[in-house]
């Protein structure tokens, strides 16, 4: 089968960051699905790990946890779904990635695909729907109920992947006011259009920002990214007794400014339930199995923002430097072999 992957860390510019390669198709396990890959989207872990992660013994090295695609054998033990599915899924950290034309997975970690998207559509979502709604509703505690609230979220970096999909849940299942940001007209847009009740701009102090829109203090903070630059912002911003929860990795950042107002860290890391096989894996099958409904009934929207043709290595390597350039939008998703 063919598969892009990578057999040193080197610049996402450099020819041979990623390559073409041919492997043997993979052959699932009792609990797994092969899946034919139809489409993938990156993700800055993607980026990360390519850059980072020394591949194993000069063998190469397949990353991408983003599919649509569709099922064409199953293991003995699965019952979830059967040859002919449509699905979607983020995979795990410790298995192959995706970047492949087929793909062994953990059935309980896979949901049914949205009927009403098309694969680039949906490949899209996994990875970014698993992490908000793991954020906002396992990790911060915000209640599913979009009665009318007091209280406020704030969203650090609010137009891209994760912020794309969180915006809309919080808007759309929460009674909560939905404070994005956002540094560029053309990226404070979207994320209006996604539903935030407020924009204001990261690239100024947070806090003035708040004020500005008459906030201040906020209940709930998601820290997407450049954690370690806002941090005493966040700090000072987040309400007594309120929660943080953060998916970046800042290099350092001082905990101890939260303990006068007896707020919480949280860490979100959507890996974590794959990665350890916990007893409520099953969780993210049921999560975007609810998010598939909830777009089928219009409720969320996709988030692709750029399609960058087929999945070939020539055009990951150009995804991967343009996830790195920071100024994606939404999500970019590639399709077909």
């Amino acid at each position: 089968m063919k598969a892009i992957a990578y057999f040193k860390n080197l610049p996402a510019d450099n020819a041979d960051a990623l390559q073409d390669i041919t492997l043997d198709a993979p052959t699932p396990g009792d609990h797994d699905l092969l899946v034919d890959v139809h489409a993938i989207s990156v993700n800055p872990v993607d980026v990360k790990i390519r850059a980072n992660r020394a591949p194993k013994d000069g063998k190469p090295e397949v990353i991408g946890w983003d599919v649509a695609g569709v099922v064409r054998a199953v293991g003995a033990k699965t019952s979830l779904f059967k040859p002919g599915d449509r699905v979607w899924y983020a995979g795990a950290l410790n298995r192959p990635g995706a970047n492949s034309e087929q793909h062994v997975v953990d059935e309980r970690i896979v949901g049914r695909m949205p009927e009403s998207l098309d694969f680039a559509q949906a490949a899209a979502l996994p990875l970014t729907t698993i992490t908000a709604w793991e954020l906002l509703f396992d990790r911060l505690r915000v209640l599913d109920n979009n009665a009318p609230s007091q209280r406020t979220l704030l969203i650090i970096g609010a137009a891209g992947g994760v912020g794309s999909i969180l915006t809309q849940l919080a808007r759309q299942l929460t009674g909560l006011t939905v404070i994005g940001t956002a540094s560029r007209p053309e990226t404070q847009a979207w994320v209006r259009e996604l539903g935030a009740h407020h924009v204001i701009d990261h690239s100024k102090p947070i806090t003035d920002e708040l004020k500005r829109i008459g906030v201040n203090q906020v209940d709930f903070i998601a820290g997407l990214t450049h954690t370690d630059k806002h941090f005493p912002q966040l700090a000072e911003a987040i309400a007594p007794q309120g929660k943080i929860a953060l998916i970046d990795d800042p290099a350092a950042i001082d905990v101890r400014l939260l303990k006068g107002k007896s707020a919480s860290l949280h860490w979100e890391f959507m890996f974590a339930r794959p990665l350890h096989n916990t007893p409520d894996m099953i969780a993210q099958h049921e999560l975007l199995n609810q998010a598939a409904r909830l777009i089928d009934n219009g409720t969320l929207r996709t988030t692709l923002g750029e399609h960058y043709g087929t999945i070939n290595a020539a055009n990951l390597r150009r995804a991967h430097a343009f996830i790195e350039s920071g100024k994606a939008q939404g999500k970019v998703v590639l399709e077909g072999f």
